[in-house]
């Protein structure tokens, strides 16, 4: 079994990467948590690794803009290494502020091989303010995701104040179009939010949580996975520790929905 090996990203206000780093360990990879200057000195190789994570937090304050300034650094230092990384084939995910940092950055849509361009947003909450909560997460079975294969409903926590999904209609319809819209908010019973709050905590367009690139191999997405990769860590885990142990069931069938999307990745890569 070929080993793989994770770069996760920290810095200045990132506050994501110890939970980042477990939760891929986890899913049988290895992890190694590296600072920002180590990857802008040199002193850490982006090729030594096969996955590359942008997790959450504030970085930088958020100043100018959510992940706008981690995204300047990173494209004026590294940016050609990034694009290398992409077309080496490797995996790249940004949880939270690692997804608006993607976006900034171009790195995602990716529409048309272009991964420079910035053609997407995340914009400020409809609500006006921070949101922490959990949310219901219907997955696309057609997408090329392969943080997603497999999966059709997740549970996980939300907590942002940028995060609304906003693109012009013509690259709304190619993202619908091309299947790259991986996640959308849902009501309980899994239809479409359509943008009912707070079942869409944000009021991103076509209730969109996290979309990938045409390769299926960059993602981004507003839940946070690495906060869902113990079955305690859910609001109901007392319910669920109970009904679970109504039924027979281990108490670990409850499940981590979370943890699924790191073992994808590390599926893939060992493959």
């Amino acid at each position: 079994m070929n080993s793989v090996n994770a770069l996760v990203l920290t810095g200045y206000g990132l506050n994501c990467d110890i939970e980042t780093a477990h939760a891929i360990e986890l899913a049988g990879g290895r992890a190694d948590r590296v600072h920002i200057n180590a990857l802008i000195d040199g002193e850490a190789r982006l090729d030594a690794y096969q996955m590359i994570t942008f997790v959450g937090g504030f970085s930088w304050g958020d100043d100018h803009g959510a992940g706008v300034v981690q995204a300047v650094r990173l494209k004026t230092h590294i940016g050609e290494q990034l694009l290398r990384f992409i077309a080496a084939g490797k995996l790249v995910l940004g949880i939270c502020n690692g997804f608006q940092t993607l976006v900034n950055l171009g790195l995602l849509p990716g529409l048309d091989a272009d991964y420079q361009t910035r053609s997407v947003a995340l914009a400020a909450n409809d609500c006006g303010n921070f949101r922490d909560q959990w949310v219901s997460l219907g997955v696309n079975p057609q997408s090329p995701c392969v943080f997603t294969r497999g999966l059709t409903r997740l549970e996980l926590p939300v907590r942002h104040g940028e995060g609304k999904f906003f693109a012009e209609p013509g690259t709304l319809e190619k993202l619908l179009r091309q299947h790259q819209v991986v996640l959308r908010y849902v009501l309980p019973d899994g239809t479409p939010a359509g943008g009912l709050f707070p079942d869409n905590p944000n009021g991103s367009l076509h209730d969109i949580a996290g979309i990938c690139d045409p390769s299926g191999r960059v993602f981004g997405l507003m839940p946070h996975p690495e906060a869902y990769h113990h079955w305690t860590h859910h609001p109901r885990w007392t319910r669920l520790r109970e009904e679970h142990r109504r039924t027979g069931k281990p108490l670990d069938a409850a499940g981590a929905t979370g943890n699924l999307i790191f073992k994808n990745a590390v599926a893939f890569l060992q493959a």
